[in-house]
């Protein structure tokens, strides 16, 4: 557990457009990249092993210092694997969402940034709970939701799941675009992320049907 006196003032940040941690939450990740590979070893060596997480902004593209959103979330590697062919299997897990303050390239083949952690510190306390969520609903909608894009998972596991683990698992598993996925990760709370979710899927089930009824 971090308190915010223990978070670094400067990370290694990751831009990987579609990909979201969140607190508390998991993510597997295949590095193989030169430059992320040294990030990997780098981080390896500090004893908060932090990687920022963050996603890419719409504008024109510039490799050694591509257009980044202003908030992501640092996840800490908790496991390593090498393959054979050089590439890094490794899991982070979400610890807080952080703003970018200023970014440095040019002294490591990855880009650093001084971020500000404070206006997320309640990312570092307990689980997050929503006490207007309506589990029974949620799930019907979540069912539908999943047909249409068939998709599989194990429903008597999201049944007993605890809120915020099952609320910030679909927000990082499910096929939403980069931008709705920024949105989730900006979310002030369990309960807007929520309410997010649901309205996503409500969106992508009418455009369904809508595209249905044109075809008919």
């Amino acid at each position: 557990m971090f308190n915010l006196s223990d978070l670094p003032a400067s990370i290694p940040v990751f831009p990987l457009t579609g990909a979201l941690v969140l607190p508390r939450a998991r993510l597997p990740l295949n590095i193989f990249e030169p430059r992320y590979l040294q990030m990997v070893d780098d981080a390896l060596k500090t004893d908060h092993r932090l990687i920022g997480m963050i996603q890419k902004r719409d504008a024109p593209n510039d490799i050694s210092n591509p257009p980044l959103h202003q908030i992501g979330c640092a996840g800490r590697i908790t496991s390593f694997t090498e393959t054979d062919d050089g590439r890094y299997l490794i899991s982070i897990n979400g610890v807080s969402r952080y703003r970018i303050k200023e970014t440095h390239t040019g002294f490591t083949p990855y880009i650093k940034a001084d971020v500000d952690w404070a206006p997320f510190e309640r990312d570092l306390g307990d689980e997050e709970a929503d006490e207007t969520f309506d589990r029974e609903a949620f799930l019907k909608k979540l069912h539908a939701y999943f047909e249409v894009h068939e998709l599989q998972t194990d429903w008597d596991s999201l049944k007993d799941a605890n809120q915020e683990l099952l609320i910030n698992s679909l927000s990082m598993m499910c096929p939403f675009d980069p931008e709705e996925r920024q949105a989730l990760l900006e979310s002030p709370c369990l309960k807007t992320r929520r309410e997010t979710v649901s309205t996503l899927m409500e969106f992508s089930l009418r455009s369904n049907r809508d595209d249905k009824g044109q075809v008919q």
